[in-house]
């Protein structure tokens, strides 16, 4: 988490609120202002009947001054009195624009300086129209909705800055988090606190945390590897260098030979050492592979089929015993380390003249599993031990059969990253070993 995913999220966190705040501060002002219009035709409107029904009562001469200011813009009202028979007394103040006739009640008229509206009343002499003009009536609504806004108007960049401070308020955990992770060094694993969090973040606290603790083991386990390789490495080096001192001393053609056989002899258990740990470290926890659908008995054969030179050298009966056509799905090179493991670490230690034979069948059971089967008549290995040499290069005592100790060890962290179990047995006659791989099966 960076310093800049918060302003990010700040940001769209602003963005959204400041945006509704901002349509529904505008849909709201102009519902308001609607409003405020309509109220102020309707006031129009009445004040326009009102003037209407009072100038009725009034008695009328051929001249007749107007009690309405002919000076006030806010009252700019035209009067025009009629006889019952169409006869118009006055108008005034004069207008000639507004039509000759009369209209009862509200009507609005068009005439060359625009829109009017009139209210007409009738007495039983006369009849009197008060107009005014539409411009004049838009104009004052116009104020007085303006007016009813100016209060809202203020409210809103108020609203937003509440929220901008509220947004920035709520978003200081995150940043306390951010500086508390980016203050760390490299060797600081120690869980974060979840202290003064709000709920939201403890998850993302929580799963730090567990990545924190799968850190720490993998950096534990990667460091008893290290400590365990140079240990196992410094014999065998020793012993090169010592085979290597042999070899110079070597003063006639049969010691050389000899001392050449030996130290080739202590290569190949070099390359086979480092060669196994490397096998181990690939399957160390990293990202997840690529895992694809394949045939566990196909597989079984091609290794069956690369180490029989192996078997036939050491002169052991290697083979196929029974196989079924089995699917899972997995990394398929990690499997055939596997398999290749467990069948060589039986051929080394059958002797001479053995059988090693692997089956592969799918069991019957109710979670449908693919099984592959390593069976050898060799000396076995002993119930106590049977979890122990599953540990890094643990050898059993008194084993002839050269080895790192490692084969074992890279067969259960395969079979562990691929949900499969292994179990260790007695042969079908109580002799030699049985490795038994179970694989969840694909339909």
């Amino acid at each position: 988490m960076t310093a800049m995913t918060v302003s990010s999220l700040r940001a769209r966190l602003l963005a959204w609120l400041l945006g509704g705040v901002l349509l529904v501060g505008v849909g709201g002002g102009l519902v308001v202002y609607r409003n405020a219009l309509a109220e102020a035709d309707a006031f129009f409107d009445y004040h326009l009947k009102e003037t209407a029904l009072f100038l009725r009562d009034q008695p009328v001469e051929y001249v007749w001054p107007p009690p309405i200011p002919s000076n006030d813009v806010a009252y700019d009202f035209v009067v025009q009195v009629w006889t019952v028979d169409g006869r118009r007394l006055y108008i005034g103040p004069p207008h000639a624009a507004l039509p000759n006739s009369t209209t009862l009640g509200y009507s609005t008229v068009n005439t060359s300086s625009g829109q009017w509206r009139v209210y007409g009343a009738a007495s039983l002499t006369k009849v009197v129209e008060v107009a005014q003009p539409m411009s004049v009536r838009r104009h004052q609504a116009a104020q007085l909705a303006v007016r009813t806004l100016e209060p809202f108007a203020l409210l809103v960049p108020v609203l937003g800055l509440i929220v901008w401070l509220a947004v920035g308020h709520a978003l200081q955990p995150l940043q306390r988090l951010a500086k508390a992770v980016k203050a760390r060094r490299i060797n600081e694993l120690e869980p974060l606190s979840d202290e003064r969090l709000p709920d939201e973040v403890r998850p993302l606290v929580g799963s730090l945390n567990d990545l924190l603790v799968r850190l720490t083991a993998a950096l534990d386990r990667e460091r008893a590897f290290m400590a365990d390789a140079a240990h196992e490495l410094r014999t065998p080096l020793t012993a090169l260098h010592l085979q290597l001192g042999a070899l110079a001393r070597a003063a006639t053609e049969p010691e050389r030979s000899e001392a050449m056989a030996k130290l080739s002899e202590g290569v190949q258990r070099a390359i086979r050492l480092v060669e196994q740990m490397l096998a181990l470290a690939r399957q160390e926890p990293r990202a997840e592979p690529a895992r694809t659908r394949f045939a566990l008995d196909e597989l079984a054969r091609e290794v069956v089929a690369e180490l029989v030179p192996l078997a036939d050298s050491r002169r052991i009966d290697l083979g196929m015993s029974e196989t079924q056509t089995v699917f899972v799905r997995g990394e398929r090179d990690a499997v055939a380390t596997l398999v290749r493991n467990l069948v060589d670490n039986a051929v080394r230690y059958t002797p001479a003249g053995g059988r090693v034979d692997v089956s592969v069948e799918r069991s019957a059971a109710t979670t449908p599993q693919a099984l592959i089967r390593v069976v050898d008549n060799g000396p076995g290995i002993a119930p106590e031990e049977r979890q122990r040499v599953f540990d890094r290069f643990y050898r059993k005592p008194g084993a002839r059969a050269p080895g790192s100790g490692l084969g074992l060890a890279i067969v259960k962290a395969i079979a562990m990253a691929h949900g499969a179990g292994v179990v260790l047995d007695s042969g079908p006659s109580g002799q030699g070993l049985a490795a038994t791989v179970s694989f969840p099966a694909e339909t």
